[in-house]
């Protein structure tokens, strides 16, 4: 995003900085389980040290921070306020254990109760200013030692706030090692050890967590990186310490903007989700023509091209994460051109043309047979996990549906574009990163990489000890030597030589991968790619046949930069709000730790008491307990695992999918080559973001198409508009409004799925918004 530039007083530079602006802090050795024995607090402000912040707009200490992240963080600190405390202790229990339960019961149901980090940042606030009031200023000392705490040290404080916060991030989510462990138990009847399970789980957390350490020297400390999702978070965290702290007419003329635009729609999304289902997909093709086939195909958003179709729906609008607050204009308008070649160029060319070979499941997700019916996957495994070479025979080859296969090819091209972009536009930087983090382990006075950058937000964070590289290296070795003894012990499915494949590989991949998402806000997701290289290296030996290794190797792979490129974006909230970053990296392990056993509780749970309607051998009357993410898993993996990479590309319709590799690489050197010759174009060829572009053309399965021309519509509006031309305002609002709007989304899915989905499913009555046939009144869609 380029930013407009101007000259402001850094006064300006947090979300309305006060005039008395504080200096840098001293030095001073930070404890990271300190719990703030003094009574200072964020409202005694004679505490705070002083820093002249009269910045220039090329001062050193300012002007490689971008202009957006300079308008909402502040460039204040005490380091004198509490972090890890008994309030804080609390309230991650409190907040993590239903997060965990929520999210992890999620995966195996249709609809669910989303549990948003906004909720969590909105509620930990009240409920730690409640502590501080209640809790009696009571020290106590721990039995048979030295050490003890004060119950209530000092006034809630903001570094608790953003503490609590970030160990929900971390713990109050699902596990991707789910997968393999209900998998293996429901569709093969083979339970997996207890400890097992949740030792695999956190492992692979773990794992994730300790691979930070090989990007965050490039990715953290420098400035020129704004991560969007981390600035939503700190401009929301901003508001409410003003608010709290020291309000003015205009921090809480921004709150009453949050929680007037949050509860406005948690209100409003009442009506597309529940009352109103017409509102998420406005087809205006199938009001002219409702009972056209063609018209219904190309203006449908649910099963057609979407072509004219508006959403009112922030589901559909934010769609796979795309908050329109969040992402720059070049990244939203590169994604909606890749919509527009999927759905609008190759699905049309596709369906009337002869674009597609397999002409049945156009737009299907499911593996079919050659006549169009779905294949019967699991009667191609056996009961010890073995191909059923009798029911291949009998069923014929594998098919799928052109939008699938397309999908299939281009996420191969998304992921060796983003190595070769990385490469080509991302080198100047890491060699700059890279010199500066050679140079810190240079320097004999040991001081930490963050003193090789001299902008404010490093200087600030000086006053605190940095998490020295031995933490990261413990951390992967404690999840190695777990993961080596279960692999060694044949617990989990897979070869133990693939394990290592799996962290060189998210060795090589999470910098690049981070870097994008450092800069756009876009995550590249990589299943596939790794499911396919499980598949090529299973199928070149024997044994170890079983479909369930494909999510066990995927759980692996995939949280090796899954979880680091999360962990990163919540370091960068902790360097944003001036949190020592001991204290961090402890919050986010605590947080997962509480997290992992609750989650595999769950799935103990579920698969206890919903075995029977999962595999469909009992009807559930509230059609919810589908299990279509773990039958999804199922599907590709008894692809790449049983069938095999060779087989499947020797059909003619899958022969060409390899050749998405070579697409990937070759794109972004035309674009490198186009920006070297002509770099002042203002076609500005470096933003045709290629690994976007490949990776949004796989992101429309499930036949939905609608939500993204309302998105370019408000990302004009937003991002370009209102971003050029009113930069103050835009700078102030944009995203506290991302914030209310994903929170307000998450309250009403909770109230929802609490009122008409938890203990009975209630159906809205039908009606003219609410068509039963269809809720587009797209009546010919076939």
């Amino acid at each position: 995003m380029e930013a407009k530039t101007e000259t402001h007083r850094p006064a300006d530079h947090g979300i309305d900085s006060p005039n008395d602006t504080p200096s840098l802090a001293q030095s001073e050795k930070h404890d990271p389980l300190k719990t703030g024995a003094t009574e200072v607090g964020e409202e005694d402000a004679s505490t705070k040290s002083h820093i002249d912040s009269d910045f220039a707009e090329d001062d050193p200490a300012i002007r490689d921070i971008p202009p957006a992240v300079r308008k909402i963080v502040s460039y204040e600190d005490d380091p004198t306020l509490p972090t890890i405390t008994f309030r804080y202790f609390v309230l991650t229990i409190l907040f993590v254990a239903p997060g965990a339960f929520l999210s992890q019961m999620s995966h195996f149901r249709t609809t669910y109760a989303a549990y948003s980090v906004f909720f969590v940042q909105i509620a930990s606030n009240y409920a730690g200013m409640w502590l501080a009031k209640i809790l009696p200023k009571k020290q106590i000392r721990l039995p048979f030692t030295r050490w003890g705490f004060n119950l209530n040290p000092a006034p809630w404080s903001t570094k608790e706030h953003v503490l609590v916060t970030i160990s929900a991030a971390s713990g109050a989510t699902y596990n991707l090692g789910y997968a393999p462990v209900a998998i293996s138990e429901l569709y093969f009847d083979k339970p997996i050890n207890p400890a097992v399970a949740i030792f695999f789980m956190w492992a692979i957390v773990a794992l994730g967590y300790s691979y930070s350490a090989i990007s965050r020297q490039f990715l953290l400390y420098d400035a020129q990186y704004p991560w969007y999702q981390a600035l939503c978070q700190t401009a929301l965290f901003e508001a409410q310490r003003k608010e709290r702290v020291q309000p003015t007419a205009k921090s809480r003329k921004q709150m009453i903007v949050f929680f007037s635009v949050f509860l406005g729609v948690a209100v409003w999304q009442f009506l597309p989700e529940y009352v109103f289902p017409m509102l998420g997909s406005l087809a205006f093709l199938c009001w002219v023509a409702p009972r056209n086939a063609t018209a219904n195909f190309i203006g449908a958003g649910f099963g057609g091209m979407g072509f004219l179709n508006l959403s009112l729906d922030w589901s559909q609008i934010a769609n796979n994460g795309n908050n329109l607050f969040l992402m720059p204009f070049w990244v939203e308008a590169v994604m909606f051109a890749a919509f527009v070649f999927n759905s609008w160029i190759l699905i049309p060319a596709a369906k009337w043309g002869n674009l597609a070979e397999f002409k049945h499941g156009l737009m299907s997700t499911k593996v079919l047979q050659g006549n169009g019916t779905a294949y019967p996957l699991t009667q191609l495994v056996t009961k010890q996990g073995g191909f059923n070479a009798t029911t291949y025979e009998t069923y014929g080859p594998l098919y799928l549906g052109a939008q699938m296969l397309w999908g299939i090819f281009f996420s191969y091209a998304a992921l060796t574009s983003a190595l070769v972009w990385a490469v080509l536009f991302g080198w100047p930087s890491f060699s700059k990163s890279f010199k500066k983090a050679r140079a810190s382990l240079k320097d004999k006075s040991g001081k930490s990489v963050n003193h090789m950058y001299n902008d404010q937000l490093n200087v600030l964070q000086r006053s605190y000890k940095e998490v020295p590289l031995y933490w990261y290296l413990t951390l992967f070795g404690i999840s190695f030597i777990i993961l080596v003894s279960i692999l060694g012990a044949g617990q989990l499915y897979i070869p133990i030589w693939t394990y290592f494949v799996a962290i060189i590989f998210g060795a090589i991949i999470v910098t690049p991968l981070g870097w994008m998402y450092a800069l756009t806000n876009f995550q590249l997701p990589i299943g596939t790619v790794n499911e396919l290289m499980y598949g090529v290296m299973i199928n070149a030996i024997s044994g170890h046949k079983n479909p369930t290794g494909a999510t066990v190797y995927s759980s692996i792979a995939g949280d090796a930069w899954y979880r680091a490129q999360y962990i990163l974006q919540d370091q960068k909230i902790g360097h944003y709000m001036h949190i020592p970053p001991r204290d961090t990296f402890f919050s986010q392990i605590f947080g997962c730790t509480i997290g992992i056993p609750i989650n595999y509780g769950v799935i103990r749970w579920v698969l206890n008491s919903k075995r029977d309607i999962l595999l469909g051998t009992k009807s559930d009357p509230t059609h919810q307990w589908t299990a279509q993410s773990l039958s999804q898993s199922l599907s590709t993996s008894v692809e790449y695992v049983l069938i095999g990479p060779t087989k499947m590309f020797k059909q003619s319709s899958f022969r060409p999918l390899p050749y998405g590799f070579l697409l990937g690489a070759a794109a972004p050197v035309l674009f490198f080559l186009l920006h070297k010759k002509f770099p002042n174009s203002k076609l500005k060829f470096r933003l045709w973001n290629t690994t976007i572009f490949f990776s949004m053309i796989t992101n429309f399965y499930g036949n939905i198409s609608t939500g993204y021309t309302s998105v370019i519509i408000g990302s004009f509006v937003v991002a370009f508009w209102a971003f050029r031309y009113k930069n103050d305002l835009w700078s102030r609002y944009n995203y506290l409004l991302g914030a209310a709007f994903d929170a307000g989304y998450n309250l009403n899915m909770l109230l929802i799925f609490l009122a008409f989905g938890s203990a009975k499913l209630i159906s809205m009555p039908h009606w003219w918004g609410n068509n039963e046939e269809s809720s587009e009144r797209c009546f010919a869609l076939s």
